[in-house]
Parts: structure tokens; sequence; C-alpha cells
């Protein structure tokens, strides 16, 4: 059982104190046989299921394990191992030399080799890379830790997404710049022009919309992104063929002003982890404590870094570095702050990270390059936290609309649940009558690569046929015929006020994103008289506008200027009676039908007249 306890908790002490973290031990006591851990379990399972004996629990628990394995012991460890890829979305952590039963940990040379040995044949079995990560010393040998990454096609990848977050001028354009193209910055924006999208943000340095930047890991887990040397772009079709492992950074903006597109970036882009930049001489200032509210709100782990630090002093440092580790301290965050300083950190948080409760943080330099290859190995080892379910009928939702010359209309969004193939028949909707019209899908193309079928938790590009650009909006969504779909005007959440300067009261009206929907909806009731700041309560709303798509227990964020809320969809009470609404269509349909008839009519007798008259004219002539 040496390495089916890669995460187990038992582990961390030892390592920790080798690391010299800030932290103590007992941090991690909460997670130790927790009952429904995934791997705390998977021992006694295995020996009730594949043996029945209590004398194979035992010997799996070993150390030795994996020295010279029997058969049975062999297809346990299989087994187990495949599980945990699952798990993992393809990939886990994998330490050997480390058993559960109480013994000292570590193997000598030959049982090392041995094991090894083992776990790679285990690897050829289910077709994954073993990626060594680290060798340590412990009181009876050695201990080595490997990431074990499934094999994948060559049109496909493991995919993470990341929203960078921050206040203005942290450095949240610029880190991803070096980090994508793989040069320095020069300490005045070289590093963040290639990345902006828009000429004001070039001549502002400040971004103002959601920017998309990869960064590709091969199946060593080595960086393959290579900036062309001519134009300074980069090839996301080269980048994403040599990749196993694609971390897509989605970039938002820090200014206030542009809030609701950060919003839209946290709730529409679905990200999997948030990178909270924090610039070390100005320290947690502005929109910072605003983004990670909002991370902490959607429930997405957060890890920190913290910029510039070749041009701040060392005093100013500690100062920032102190307030930051008390900010995720207090009771609203209540996170483990982990100063990352070597590679044992790094492979301790980011087994650790998709807890929720830790939180790395880490210190970097744009300019000199100190500790990227820290966050580099990080962003590696992070795997996806979200499951989605493939067997589910298709759902896709739209954030972003495109004309192309020669193409026609294509969505961009997220893969929600279900596959997509070429070719396949959707339902794209609610229109403002609430209505789904049928679409074909021409093409796909993820990250600018044509594919043919895209997965649920995958970000894609659709080409559809016959549709006009401006009958799609922003939280439409394209959708299974067999889900027969209904828009909702209402809906019932359960809200929490983060902030209000007054109270909140009926008929009073701000913007709900919702996933990629964002639109003004209105209070009609609620189960109190008025909401004040920290109040919660069920609300009943109502959209202004058009009807959308919703589900419940969906996240929704409420925010009009100052005001912010959170909560979750309840109940949805009114859907759109779909009959009623094709009546009404085609009534607009056959009206429209009618004009276009007169009008057709009417330009025949104007053209029959000229006729007329002129025939009766030639003789005169």
């Amino acid at each position: 059982m040496t390495s089916l306890n890669a995460t187990e908790p038992c582990k961390y002490p030892v390592a920790l104190q080798a690391a010299d973290s800030v932290l103590p031990a007992s941090v991690f006591a909460p997670d130790r046989g927790c009952a429904d851990h995934p791997h705390s379990g998977t021992v006694v399972e295995d020996g009730v299921d594949t043996n029945d004996e209590s004398a194979d629990h035992l010997d799996l628990s070993s150390k030795f394990i994996l020295v010279s394995p029997t058969a049975e012991q062999y297809d346990s460890l299989l087994k187990h191992l495949r599980e945990r890829l699952d798990e993992g979305c393809g990939e886990t952590i994998y330490v050997i030399g480390m058993g559960s039963d109480g013994n000292d940990y570590g193997l000598d040379d030959n049982d090392m080799e041995a094991s090894i040995a083992t776990v790679q044949s285990l690897c050829e079995q289910i077709e994954a890379d073993l990626i060594w990560l680290r060798e340590r010393t412990d009181t009876s040998g050695k201990i080595q830790d490997y990431l074990i990454r499934r094999h994948v096609d060559q049109q496909d990848f493991l995919e993470v997404r990341v929203a960078v977050v921050g206040n203005v001028d942290a450095g949240k354009s610029t880190l991803l710049g070096v980090l994508t193209h793989g040069e320095l910055d020069n300490g005045r924006g070289f590093a963040r022009q290639k990345l902006f999208r828009h000429k004001h943000e070039m001549e502002s340095g400040r971004t103002s919309s959601v920017g998309n930047d990869i960064l590709g890991f091969d199946q060593k887990g080595q960086v393959v992104n290579k900036p062309d040397s001519h134009g300074g772009g980069l090839d996301w079709t080269k980048i994403c063929e040599k990749s196993s492992k694609v971390i897509t950074f989605i970039d938002l903006a820090g200014h206030e002003k542009y809030l609701k597109t950060t919003v839209f970036g946290m709730t529409g882009h679905l990200p999997d982890f948030c990178m909270l930049m924090v610039g070390s001489n100005a320290g947690i200032v502005g929109m910072t404590k605003e983004h990670l509210g909002l991370a902490l709100a959607l429930n997405v782990p957060v890890f920190v870094v913290v910029t510039k630090i070749d041009m701040c002093p060392a005093n100013i440092l500690q100062e920032t570095l102190k307030l930051l580790q008390r900010l995720l301290k207090s009771p609203g965050c209540r996170k483990i702050p982990v100063l990352v300083r070597n590679k044992d950190d790094v492979i301790i948080t980011a087994s650790n990270f998709s807890s929720e409760r830790m939180c790395p943080i880490f210190q970097i330099s744009n300019v000199t390059g100190e500790n990227m290859d820290l966050l580099k190995m990080f962003l590696n080892l992070l795997s996806s936290r979200t499951h989605f379910n493939n067997d589910e009928p298709a759902e896709f939702q739209i954030d972003d609309t495109y004309s192309v010359p020669g193409v026609g209309t294509v969505v961009s969004g997220t893969t929600l649940r279900g596959i997509i193939r070429l070719n396949d028949a959707l339902l794209l909707g609610p229109d403002p009558l609430g209505t789904f019209m049928p679409i074909a899908i021409k093409s796909i193309h993820r990250k600018r690569m044509p594919v043919r079928e895209v997965r649920g938790g995958q970000t894609a590009s659709f080409a559809l046929k016959k549709i006009k650009r401006s009958s799609i909006r922003k939280g439409m969504v394209m959708v299974s015929p067999k889900l027969m779909p209904q828009a909702t005007w209402e809906f019932e959440a359960e809200i929490l006020v983060l902030h209000h300067p007054t109270t909140i009261s009926p008929r009073y009206q701000a913007m709900v994103h919702c996933g990629s929907i964002r639109q003004t909806a209105t209070i009609l009731t609620m189960n109190k008289d008025c909401l004040r700041t920290g109040d919660k309560a069920i609300v009943h709303f109502r959209f202004i506008k058009t009807p959308e798509y919703l589900h419940c227990d969906q996240k929704l964020v409420f925010r009009e200027g100052r005001t912010k809320a959170v909560g979750t969809i309840t109940k949805l009470l009114q859907s759109m009676n779909i009959l009623a609404a094709k009546g009404q269509q085609a009534k607009m349909q056959a009206s429209k039908t009618c004009k276009e008839s007169t009008a057709t009519n009417e330009d025949a007798g104007s053209m029959a007249r000229p006729t007329i008259s002129n025939t009766t004219h030639l003789p005169d002539i």
C-alpha cells in the first residue's frame, strides 16, 4: 500500500519538517483518516472486495508491497491507481517508500529499484507516464515522489483554468506575458504588450477585457511554449499538439470600473483555481479584498503570488506578507497560508490544494525571474477539481460571439456536461420570447485547434450554420433536444448580503451574474422586510429584459454599485410555456409574412402600372 497513500496525511509532518515550512504539523490533522477522504478507505475496501481476508489488507498497508507483489496484490494496486487517476482527472502524485502500517518510512536502494520497476509496470498497463518529482531520506532509507499522468491523444489534452485577479498595477498581465512567452520583463511593461487586445489597453497599460492565454506542459512536465521569433505571437495549435496538459489563464481586469467584467470572468468562464496577485510594494490595497471575497463566495481555491520582490525593500515585503497571512487567517477566509520556498513545499501544497483550506504564497520577480520555476512546477501539478458526466445530454454555455469572414457566426464558451460532436443538432436559446431554435454544428475548435468532439468541462468554439450573430447574446445556451429546455422569468434564491450601504427592500433592482448570464433582475418579494449587510434571506427575483435558462443549485452573484450579495438558486418559479411562446412567434411570423406579401403586391402593382402607360403612349409618339 506504499503508494496508494500518495496523498495520505501521514507523510505531511515529516515532509513539512524537511521543508522548514511556516506551518505546524498539526494543521493537517483534520484530514488524517477522514471518512470521506478519497483514499482513506481504499485499502480496507480492497481487502474486502478482492480476497475477503484481513491479512491482505495488512500486506497492502506495508511500504514493501511494491517490492514483489503477488498477482492479487498487483491487480489490487492497479485497480486503485485507476480509481485515483479517474478521481484526479488523469493525474495523481504517487509516493514510494511510505506505508500506513506505522513502521519507519524509507526503502534501501534495492527495494526502491524494485518498487520503481513495479510502478512503471503499473503505468504501462494503464498507459500513463511516470514523472520523477523529488527524493528525500528518512529513518529507514529513501522516499521518492512521482507524478503519474495518463497518456492523451494527439488531438486531446488535460485542461485546467486559472483566473488571474488582483488590484490594478499588481502585475497580472506582465506575469502572464513572462509565463506564456518565456521572456523576462524589462520593468517597463515589455512583457504585457503581447497580451493586450485593444489599443486603449496598450496606451494605458490596463486590462479592460477578459483575456485568454495558454501555458502548455509536455509529458515530462516541461513548458512547451516557444514564441515566434519574428512576430512574438504564440502558435496555439502547435502548443496544444505538443502538450499533454494546458493551463488556460483567464486574465481579468484589476480596475474598479471594470468590476463587472471581472465578475463575468469569474462566473462565466468557470475557473478551477484563482491566482490572486499582490504587488509587494503596494500591499493589500484597492480591489484585492474584493477579488478575494468573490473567489471565496464562488468556492474557488485561491493561491497568492506576491510580485515585484526585486524592487521592494525587505522590511516592506515582510510587512506585506504579515498582512497577507493575517487576512488569509481571518474568520472570513479561514485559510492556512504556506510560504513556498522550495520544491518540497510545492509538492506538499499542490497535493493538498484542492481541499480549499490551504493557500500557497509565492514570491516572484518578473524582471529577474526569481522563483518562477516553483510557480511553473506548481501549475504543472494542479489537476482539474471538477468532474463532468459525459453520459448526460449535452449542454454548452455561450460567453462570447464572433463573426468570422468566410466562416460565419462563431460562438465560444464552456461545455457543462455531455459530449458535443461535429454536425450534432442542438437547441440554441432562449430568445427574447423564451423559445429555443434548432441549429447544427458546422465545425469545432479547441484553443484554435480543429477537433471532432468536445466533452464536459472543456472550452471550445463552434461555427454555426444559418444563424445571424445579432440573434445570439452572452448567456444563451446550446442544449440537447433530450433536455426539453424551458426558459425562466422568475426564480427564488437564498442570498447573503456581503455589503450594502443602506437597506434592500422589494422592487430593488440589481445586476445578477449566474454562469455566463448577466442581466438586471428585480426583487419581487422576500421573507424579511428589509436586508442589511450580513443578512441572509430567501428572495424572489424576476428578470427585466429576457427569460434565461437556469438550474437549481446554481451559484449567483448579485451586485449594483457598491452593493454585493452572493447566493444559490433554490427554485425556478415561472418557466415559459413553450406552446404559448410558439403560438406568439407564429402570430408574429404570420403578420410579418402578411406585411411582406402586401408590400410585394404593391411593388408588383407599381411595376405593372408604368408598363401599361408606356404601351398606351407608344402610338402617340
